[in-house]
């Protein structure tokens, strides 16, 4: 426990002195910043066009913003922005600790590799929570002035979704960083990655073939979905848990090989 807190806490401390880290912080706070607010805009125009004829045929509107807003931002995060700005975020992770030669140091200490995968993915994934954390602020502003209500618990689970969606990327993201020397042809690579992933996602939505059905359940943009609406799936809970396992241990097996070529 110990060998993994102290590579938690030097990975962690490493992404605050990097400036690709806060690159990628306001890039991607700036691009959610405004994606809120034209979802925002867009759902008020519609709910006043919607009141102004609902005025006239003496109707109540039906329209729920508050919740359109936060299924529209949230479906909109984790299917284009994170796919696009994780790799950024990832592609250092192995392939510059190969690069400097610190990952010789890191290998022949006492630390095994599953702590030094441990310890790396954890600093990335809290690294990306703190990055998400701000945009929470959006709603709150939001919330004053929301009627009905703002539903706090789809929130959650949105942003459930969103970690859990990170959280993949990121062991994918650190898998492919591990195979390479170069952190930009491991970015590259991550990026690519995640494009098939996207256009997978946006050739089998409205197919119902066998093999559309077989590479829905295996996107994790498809299982996403449901978080984005507010439902804590189980099912796809414990998809994105063995994806992430499924990753870890792929990276953990080259590390593992990468020590026995030096041995």
């Amino acid at each position: 426990m110990k060998g993994i807190l102290a590579i938690y806490r030097r990975e962690l401390s490493g992404y605050f002195v990097s400036p690709i880290a806060y690159t990628v912080i306001g890039f991607f706070l700036a691009a959610t910043g405004l994606v809120f607010y034209l979802i925002l805009s867009a759902y008020m125009e519609q709910s006043f066009r919607m009141q102004m004829q609902a005025r006239q045929m003496g109707m109540p509107p039906d329209i729920d913003v508050p919740m359109m807003v936060i299924r529209s931002f949230v479906g909109f995060s984790g299917t284009y922005l994170m796919p696009l700005l994780l790799p950024m975020m990832t592609m250092g992770v192995y392939a510059e600790e190969r690069k400097r030669g610190t990952m010789e140091m890191l290998m022949t200490s006492p630390l095994t590799e599953f702590q030094i995968v441990i310890g790396k993915f954890f600093a990335s994934l809290t690294f990306f929570a703190l990055m998400l954390a701000p945009t929470l602020i959006y709603y709150m502003l939001m919330s004053p002035y929301s009627e009905p209500a703002l539903p706090w618990r789809i929130v959650g689970a949105g942003y459930l979704g969103l970690l859990l969606l990170g959280a993949v990327l990121i062991a994918l993201g650190s898998f492919i960083s591990s195979l390479t020397e170069n952190q930009i042809v491991a970015g590259v690579v991550t990026f690519v990655v995640f494009l098939l992933l996207l256009f997978l996602d946006m050739t089998t939505r409205n197919s119902s073939s066998a093999m559309a059905e077989v590479f829905k359940y295996l996107s994790p943009l498809q299982h996403h979905e449901t978080f984005a609406q507010g439902v804590i799936d189980t099912s796809s809970v414990i998809f994105y848990i063995s994806t992430v396992s499924i990753g870890l241990f792929l990276t953990l097996r080259n590390l593992d090989s990468m020590r026995w070529r030096r041995a």
